[in-house]
């Protein structure tokens, strides 16, 4: 089992920066990419990033050039740099792994963490 554990959510004004972060633990051998997913309140959860182990990456076109995934290696963890913050951008992220082939399948998902953008 993988454990997946999100910090880093909260509030902020449209036009500023948060910085999520999520820790992995178990058997993460058996994951070979790490992402965020998002839902908005009476909205789909949606793919948000994805970042495999080799560093190749993926973004939802909503946050392409605002949002950056990272992740250390070493260190189990996967982050989300979000820069200019939105209103729609208001959700709560869920970190997740899983396999990514030709598409990202996620196999396990944290508890998730609120983010509020103000306007």
């Amino acid at each position: 089992q993988v454990r997946l554990v999100e910090s880093g959510g909260g509030s902020v004004q449209a036009g500023g920066s948060l910085r999520l972060s999520c820790v992995g633990s178990g058997r993460m051998r058996d994951i070979n990419a790490m992402g965020w997913y998002r839902q908005a309140p009476g909205k789909q959860r949606e793919l948000v990033a994805v970042i495999s182990n080799g560093g190749n990456t993926k973004y939802a076109d909503s946050v392409k050039g605002r949002l950056t995934i990272t992740r250390n290696n070493a260190k189990n963890t996967v982050y989300l740099q979000m820069d200019s913050l939105k209103p729609e951008d208001t959700a709560v992220y869920f970190c997740t792994g899983g396999r990514w082939l030709a598409e990202y399948f996620v196999e396990h998902w944290g508890q998730g963490t609120q983010v509020t953008v103000s306007s």
